[in-house]
């Protein structure tokens, strides 16, 4: 899961996102700095490191725009979204690697998906096999969607936190869940948003919270 951007890097982000949809190539560094208002030539090169490190480019050494944007396969206004499984507890590499969902339909660049591994949140609009768009850096409240990890499946549930101790509820009327520090599993975050793969062909509906 990749680490969330500063204002900067998003900015940065984004324009190379847009630009490479628009030319069909990458900005030069002095085009990145004039663009988003970054005075120095070495401030640029500083941000495409950080992005860099943090996952959302690599960058080819020796040239001025050998920038590449992991998992970015779309036009201007998308956003490349990895998609992730869990594997003992931690997150790995699902296939689609990644998905290009409108940029409007994501609350932020750190984003992912996950699939939903039952049906028992169905009532909060989110069923097997559906992806959930994941907001990790989101501060959920008690009683809000939220996105959890138990094990290695992930769920959707609605949560409420009692001390070191969180309540699970599906939204289907059964019992529920109580999760404390003994029990392997994790918030990922706030559902942000679901999106069902058609069956067996169409167009993908997105449902945005």
């Amino acid at each position: 899961m990749r680490e969330p951007l500063t204002p900067v890097e998003e900015s940065v982000y984004y324009f190379l996102l847009d630009h490479l949809a628009q030319h069909t190539f990458q900005p030069s560094v002095r085009d990145i700095g004039r663009h988003c208002r970054i005075a120095s030539t070495k401030s640029v090169t500083d941000v495409l490191g950080a992005l860099e490190a943090k996952g959302y480019i690599e960058r080819v050494a020796g040239r001025s725009r050998g920038v590449k944007l992991v998992g970015h396969q779309g036009p201007s206004g998308v956003l490349p979204v990895p998609v992730v499984r869990f594997s003992g507890g931690q997150p790995a590499p699902e296939a689609p690697a990644h998905l290009a969902l409108d940029r409007s339909l994501v609350p932020s660049a750190e984003c992912f998906l996950v699939s939903i591994t039952d049906d028992e949140a169905r009532a909060l609009g989110a069923q097997a096999g559906d992806y959930v768009i994941v907001h990790p850096v989101a501060r959920s409240r008690d009683g809000e969607a939220v996105v959890v990890r138990i094990g290695d499946r992930a769920v959707v549930r609605t949560m409420v936190r009692r001390g070191q101790t969180v309540v699970m509820h599906s939204g289907n009327g059964s019992p529920p869940e109580e999760l404390g520090p003994q029990d392997d599993f994790a918030v990922l975050g706030v559902l942000a948003g679901v999106i069902r793969p058609p069956v067996p062909a169409g167009t993908a509906a997105i449902h945005s919270n």
